[in-house]
């Protein structure tokens, strides 16, 4: 473990340097989202008709494919990621103060990729406003859809309060260190601070933390997500009780394996391996295989309640389910991830850095490729059996395969463009990890004498 002191210093080198390597990740970034969009636009021209997400029946395929896959897939990212960070400040786990800001991005970078996959889907973004904005008084009350929407633009505006309220603190305090041409973005930020705010923000904070636990299970990825397939009784595939905890703990993993990723990258790229410790790689690594344990559990249930003397249309989606070879490679990247978890759990020098970011890796795509399928065969293997004898067959077009580069893209570029901005690492954090080093604080300079 390292025994260097973390400084203010340490939090802005991502603002104050520009590397060769910054560069090009953002222009590979760059790259990927403006050749989805491209492809949009030209699915825009088109229809949905060129994904084949347009063409339904027994020759056909499916009308839900990887677009709401992955819109699954990027909600739970950002609701896993503002439940981590949540937790860290309701039940004190300074152990992970210093991602807990990545948490909290990364749950903007998600909802806002969900939202893109939103109006992709649709069509025609102008549905948006002519279909659920212009009826919303009357769908609000009998759509799972529009409850989707509703839910994902709330927690959007509650996840940015959040985020914002915290970043007030360290931008007064580092604003001599800031730079001069983001002056006007500081200022709004900033407006009407006064150090008496401090303790009121820390206890609104806690507040809305409290308020994103007990949503969790309730609206959010346990609730409204699942809810808007499990209450289709017509798709067998997508049908019990058992959706709602599937789809949390697919959440919890996705958004864990994702930070793992990223704190990953920051901490080579500038140097902070005594801010996002070793420590901290264990801990997370330890939490994402709790919450596989779990979801292999869920997804053993769901398959034993699909086969064992199941209804026979509950049968045929299960056993398609089980005996797709994509379906066995993701849950046996999933399990032997597990596997290893447990492993270096008994004996720690199996533990390295590089491991914990090829199991997050294999998560991600694991959990990514359980939600395709699961919206893909509770379409092929309805009730109502409109394939008639033999089931449509359904592959991602390469326009659907861009728009999972292009929302990744998405995500990249908003934490590149934060870290230019406002420190990825809170002020508190360091503070916290300097006690711990037991070397007393600076003094601070007032708020009014701070640049404003």
């Amino acid at each position: 473990m390292s025994t260097k002191t973390p400084t203010e210093e340490d939090i802005l080198r991502p603002i104050n340097t520009f590397t060769k390597k910054y560069i090009a990740l953002y222009g590979v970034a760059t790259v990927a989202l403006v050749a989805f969009l491209v492809a949009w636009g030209y699915q825009l021209q088109k229809g949905l008709i060129v994904t084949g997400l347009g063409d339904w029946g027994s020759g056909g395929g499916v009308t839900w494919g990887l677009y709401i896959g992955a819109f699954i897939w990027w909600v739970g990212v950002a609701h896993g990621g503002i439940i981590l960070s949540a937790a860290v400040r309701l039940l004190g786990m300074d152990r992970y103060m210093p991602v807990a800001r990545i948490a909290e991005i990364t749950t903007i970078g998600g909802l806002s990729a969900a939202g893109f996959y939103i109006l992709v889907h649709m069509g025609r973004p102008d549905r948006m406003v002519t279909s659920v904005l212009g009826h919303f008084h009357i769908t609000v009350n009998n759509s799972p859809l529009v409850w989707d929407v509703t839910v994902i633009t709330a927690y959007f505006v509650l996840s940015a309060t959040y985020l914002g309220l915290t970043l007030r603190y360290d931008v007064v305090r580092l604003r001599d260190q800031l730079p001069d041409h983001f002056e006007p973005v500081y200022k709004i930020m900033t407006i009407g601070y006064t150090e008496k705010e401090d303790e009121v923000i820390e206890k609104m904070v806690w507040w809305l933390a409290a308020a994103v636990i007990i949503m969790a299970p309730l609206l959010l990825h346990g609730g409204v997500i699942p809810w808007l397939f499990s209450l289709l009784p017509a798709m067998p595939g997508w049908t019990g009780g058992i959706q709602g905890p599937m789809f949390l703990s697919i959440a919890l993993m996705s958004a864990i394996s994702g930070i793992t990723i990223i704190s990953y990258a920051f901490r080579r790229a500038y140097n902070w391996e005594h801010i996002i410790t070793d420590d901290i790689f264990r801990g997370l690594l330890l939490w994402l295989g709790f919450f596989t344990l779990l979801f292999l559990w869920f997804q053993l249930q769901s398959v034993l309640n699909g086969v064992f003397l199941g209804p026979i249309n509950t049968s045929k989606a299960a056993e398609a389910k089980i005996a797709h070879p994509v379906y066995r490679v993701a849950m046996g990247m999933v399990f032997l991830t597990l596997v290893y978890i447990f492993l270096q759990g008994i004996r720690p020098k199996l533990f390295s850095k590089t491991r914990a970011l090829i199991a997050s890796c294999a998560i991600l795509l694991g959990t990514l490729t359980e939600k395709i399928l699961f919206v893909v065969e509770g379409f092929l293997h309805p009730t109502f059996d409109i394939y008639a004898a033999t089931p449509g067959e359904y592959f991602p077009s390469i326009i659907e395969f861009m728009s999972l580069a292009g929302t990744a893209g998405l995500v990249a570029l908003l934490f590149l463009n934060i870290s230019k901005l406002v420190p990825v690492v809170e002020l508190h954090a360091i503070e916290h990890l300097r006690d711990d080093h037991g070397q007393e604080e600076p003094t601070e300079a007032k708020p009014e004498e701070v640049k404003a």
